[in-house]
């Protein structure tokens, strides 16, 4: 099977309007809902090196899968530009993502571009990196020398032949651990592990995950398996809510909820009551997070999505590329960011019957425009 199910230009992606009025941007910009824009997430580009089974499975993204030409690619100077619009509209923190964002050559020159951008409040820019560590011990010194905040490691497992099956490439969990020292070594911390769990695949890595991470600075995040895209045959019988996770953690290693880092965190913070370090539980599935979302996402092709279960974006590329000035795109970013009124998960979660996705349904794959 080779289909191409990431939506380009299928009509589906629409050029923003430049509103009437060229409004400046006030360091601060609030959705329908009265959300801000806070998170800026940057896909650097749709390529990966794993083929995990939530994310690219192999069936559809095999060797003759067409990704992107790079001519379609935003370049550094054109990220670096819209970033700067964003971080005027109140943006704080943004996360470079994939795809695998170290396979994007010379990405460290990215890297100490955003470094340099001042934020509307004043505060040093949080810059910081989702991998799925492959490449991750060569290039940790130099990231953190070009700027990057700290670091995000996917790892689904630590047994080595349950992580094999959910990477699908044969990749050894020894060399992800090295690239997490590496991170740690070089100072990109707290460095956080994300693990999806999917029922009847990993789920047994639950407490080994756990018992390896506590006592221990790095910080092990627990994210429901999701109906992102249309590629992974997501259904609901496959996840494990995160209370469940909890119950079974708690059990072993008492836990005690913590605050939130900020309004809008994706993850609810739990501490180990021995003082063992902290975890966290993402739960878009379970517990959806809609109602104080702040992420906007720009795909690799310069489309922003509103809603990581998007299906339709609007093309920032297109006005970069057209010659229009930062006050018209400015003007533009805000005025989609004041109508947007995303709030999937939580519709998924009033309307779920506890089956399958429905097929006709199709919608941007996470792999286009980060998790």
């Amino acid at each position: 099977m080779t289909e191409k199910i990431i939506l380009v230009s299928d009509g589906r992606s629409t050029v923003p309007a430049i509103p009437a009025s060229l409004a400046p941007a006030t360091g601060s910009v609030l959705d329908s809902l009265a959300r801000p824009l806070h998170d800026l997430r940057i896909s650097v580009t749709d390529r990966c090196n794993f083929r995990c089974v939530y994310c690219m499975p192999k069936e559809v993204f095999d060797k003759n899968y067409e990704y992107l030409p790079h001519g379609s690619l935003l370049s550094f100077e054109e990220i670096a530009r819209v970033a700067r619009l964003f971080i005027a509209h109140g943006v704080e923190k943004i996360r470079l993502t994939g795809g695998e964002p170290l396979l994007r050559r010379h990405l460290e020159r990215l890297v100490e571009m955003l470094a340099k951008l001042p934020t509307a409040s004043g505060k040093p820019l949080d810059l910081t990196l989702t991998t799925n560590g492959s490449l991750l011990a060569r290039k940790a010194q130099s990231l953190k020398d070009a700027g990057l905040t700290r670091v995000s490691v996917s790892l689904d497992a630590l047994d080595d032949a349950t992580f094999k099956r959910m990477n699908d490439v044969d990749f050894a969990v020894a060399d992800v651990l090295k690239g997490i020292d590496a991170a740690q070594q070089a100072g990109l911390g707290p460095i956080k592990v994300n693990m999806v769990v999917k029922g009847g695949l990993n789920e047994q890595e639950i407490l080994p995950m756990a018992r390896h991470f506590k006592d221990t600075p790095t910080i092990l995040r627990f994210i429901e398996f999701m109906d992102v895209g249309a590629s992974n045959g997501w259904n609901m019988r496959d996840v494990i809510p995160s209370d469940e996770l909890r119950r079974r953690i708690h059990a072993e290693m008492p836990l005690l909820p913590a605050d939130p880092n900020y309004n809008g965190e994706t993850a609810q913070r739990w501490r180990y009551a021995d003082g063992g370090g902290e975890i966290g539980f993402i739960s878009s599935v379970t517990h959806a997070f809609c109602h104080d979302c702040s992420r906007a996402r720009l795909s690799t092709e310069g489309q922003l999505y509103t809603c990581l279960f998007a299906s339709r974006g609007h093309d920032l590329r297109a006005l970069l590329r057209g010659g229009r000035s930062d006050a018209e795109i400015s003007a533009a970013i805000g005025a989609l960011w004041r109508v947007r009124a995303d709030r999937y998960s939580e519709l998924r979660t009033i309307n779920t019957d506890g089956l399958s996705r429905s097929g006709s349904e199709r919608r941007v794959e996470m792999s286009y425009i980060g998790g």
